[in-house]
C-alpha cells in the first residue's frame, strides 16, 4: 500500500532531504548535497524565493517504509509575469515502481488544478538558477553540485505516465588542452578597442563586490527571453551573494565594462566539488570543511553562467570573457572544463563554444502534462 504524507516538521523535511542518501548509496556519478544546506531551501526564514512561491514537499511510504519524494511549486512571479501558467515539480527521487511515481505527481497535480493552472513542468526548481532536468543520456558521467542524477527509470515512468517532453538540455565538456583560443584572443583585442571594453579580474571577493548587483541587474536583462525565467528580486540578489559570491573562487568570475564603468557581460565558474561532495556525504562538520577547501583548487571547472547585455550581444563581446578564462585556467593549471545545462536548441550559445571542441557528456529534459 502506497502512502503519501507532506514533510512539515523538521524530520520530515530532513527525511525530504536525505531519501536520496539512500537511493544512490552506492553511485558513483550521484554528487550529494549539502544536508544543512539544502534543507534552507526549504525553509522562509533562509531563502528569499520562498516569500514569491509556494512549496508542498510530499514523501512516499509503502508498507510503512519511504520509497519517493517530490516538491510541488508554484512561483507566482512567474505566474504573473512571465504569464506561464504552470506548477513545477522538482526534487523528484523514487524506487523503480511506477505507482509510488504516479501518486506523488498525482498530489503535484491537485495542487495545480486546485489553482487552476494550465499544466505541470519537472523537475526544475524554483528558478533559472536551479537544477533543471531528468537526466536522459550520460549515467556514466559523475554529476555536478548545480545538476541532479537520477536513474534511467525515471524516463520510463514519465513517458508510462502519458508526460511529454517539454525542453531538452545538453551538456558538454572540454579538456582543456584542446581548445583553441587564438581567434578569441584575435577577436578580445578588435572588440576591446571597437567598443572601448575592458575586462575586470578580482583576486579578492571584496574587490567584486560592488558589482555584484549589477551582474543579477544583468542576468535579468540578458536572460529575460527565455521561456523559463523568473526575475531575481532584490532581496535574492542579497541572499545570493552570500550563499555563492563568497563560496567561488574571486579568480573565477570575470566581468566586462564599458567606458562609463557600465557592466555589459559576466562570466561565473566554479571549481569542480563533485568529488569533495561525494566525501563528504551530505556534512560538512568536523572535516567536511576541509575538503570543500581543498576543491577549491580543483583542476576541473564548471561554467555556470555567461551574461551579455542585449545591447552588446552578437558583437564578439564573448571573446573578451574566454579569453580571461583562459589565461586563469592555463595559471591555474586547469585540465578540464565542463558546462552546466544549456538548452538544446540554443544553438546560439553552443557555437559560440565551437573553439573549445566540445563533447557532448549528458542530455536531459523536463516534461509537461496538462491540467
Amino acid at each position: 500500500m502506497i502512502t503519501i504524507k507532506e514533510a512539515v516538521s523538521k524530520k520530515e523535511i530532513k527525511q525530504f532531504v536525505t531519501f536520496p542518501f539512500s537511493l544512490y548509496k552506492n553511485s558513483k556519478y550521484w554528487v550529494p548535497p549539502i544536508i544543512s544546506e539544502e534543507i534552507k531551501v526549504f525553509n522562509k526564514n533562509t531563502n528569499p524565493v520562498l516569500q514569491n512561491a509556494d512549496t508542498n514537499l510530499f514523501l512516499a511510504y509503502k508498507n510503512g517504509k519511504l520509497v519517493g519524494r517530490v516538491a510541488a511549486i508554484i512561483n507566482w512571479l512567474e505566474v504573473g509575469n512571465k504569464d506561464s501558467n504552470k506548477i513545477r515539480f522538482g526534487w523528484m527521487d523514487m524506487i523503480d515502481d511506477l505507482e509510488v511515481t504516479k501518486a506523488l505527481l498525482d498530489k503535484v497535480e491537485v495542487i495545480g488544478k486546485a489553482h487552476k493552472l494550465s499544466y505541470m513542468e519537472g523537475p526544475i526548481g524554483f528558478s533559472n538558477l536551479d537544477k533543471v532536468g531528468v537526466l536522459t543520456y550520460g549515467y556514466d558521467e559523475i554529476g555536478t553540485m548545480v545538476s541532479w542524477y537520477n536513474h534511467p527509470y525515471y524516463v520510463e515512468h514519465l513517458n508510462q505516465l502519458n508526460f511529454k517532453v517539454e525542453k531538452k538540455y545538453v551538456e558538454h565538456k572540454h579538456r582543456f588542452s584542446d581548445i583553441l583560443i587564438a581567434d578569441s584572443n584575435r577577436l578580445e583585442t578588435v572588440i576591446k578597442e571597437r567598443y572601448k571594453l575592458r575586462a575586470l579580474d578580482f583576486n579578492k571577493t571584496e574587490d567584486l563586490m560592488p558589482y555584484a548587483d549589477k551582474m543579477f541587474d544583468l542576468f535579468n536583462q540578458s536572460y529575460a527571453s527565455l521561456s523559463s525565467f523568473v526575475e531575481i528580486t532584490d532581496i535574492q540578489k542579497a541572499f545570493l551573494k552570500k550563499k555563492f559570491l563568497n563560496f567561488i573562487n574571486p579568480e573565477y568570475i570575470k566581468f566586462v565594462v564599458n567606458e562609463a564603468d557600465e557592466l555589459v557581460a559576466f562570466g561565473v565558474v566554479m571549481p569542480s566539488f563533485a568529488e569533495a561532495l561525494q566525501k563528504i556525504k551530505g556534512k560538512l562538520f568536523p572535516f567536511g570543511i576541509f575538503h570543500i577547501l581543498k576543491a577549491k583548487k580543483s583542476k576541473k571547472v564548471n561554467f555556470y553562467l555567461i551574461g551579455v547585455h542585449p545591447e552588446y550581444q552578437k558583437k564578439g563581446v564573448h571573446s573578451i570573457i574566454f579569453s580571461a578564462f583562459h589565461r586563469t585556467f592555463q595559471e591555474k593549471g586547469i585540465l578540464e572544463c565542463r558546462r552546466t545545462p544549456e538548452l538544446a536548441d540554443n544553438l546560439a550559445i553552443q557555437k559560440l563554444w565551437r573553439d573549445f571542441n566540445p563533447v557532448l557528456i549528458k542530455k536531459r529534459c523536463t516534461f509537461r502534462k496538462e491540467l
